[in-house]
């Protein structure tokens, strides 16, 4: 079933402005350290940016709160799954929010879609609860 869903598209140019502007206290307040570490590699590095702040946003309103109701940016963060699978990764008041809307008996799985197409990069959220026997794989 599905819980929520997100999505968020974003002008890469905006990001690559913000990078400039404030550097590393917009990067500390809104991505976490896997995130930055990622993307500080990356040769399109605001596009890179960008490709984790459109699904950290997009989560953040399948999450039903926003960025509000105590989930905060750094409590999402793009990772991929062994399998090379994009996923977001919630701690802190977000996770809290998913166990919230996450029914008893089901486990909940975090779908990602990213694309990005110069100047803009789009991310859509799916949160799926799953009974709680499924593989997760």
């Amino acid at each position: 079933m599905i819980l929520g869903i997100g999505n968020d598209i974003i002008d890469i140019r905006r990001i690559g402005k913000t990078l400039d502007r404030y550097g590393e206290r917009f990067l500390m307040r809104v991505f976490t350290e896997v995130e930055r570490v990622k993307s500080d590699g990356r040769a399109q590095r605001a596009a890179s940016y960008a490709k984790r702040f459109a699904p950290n946003e997009a989560c953040a309103k399948a999450l039903g709160t926003g960025l509000r109701h105590g989930v905060y940016w750094r409590d999402m963060g793009v990772i991929n799954l062994p399998s090379g699978r994009p996923t977001i990764r919630l701690t802190n008041g977000a996770a809290v929010q998913l166990g919230r809307i996450t029914p008893d008996g089901f486990e909940a799985r975090i779908d990602l879609t990213l694309t990005d197409d110069f100047p803009l990069a789009e991310a859509i959220v799916i949160i799926s609860g799953l009974p709680a026997s499924v593989d997760r794989r």
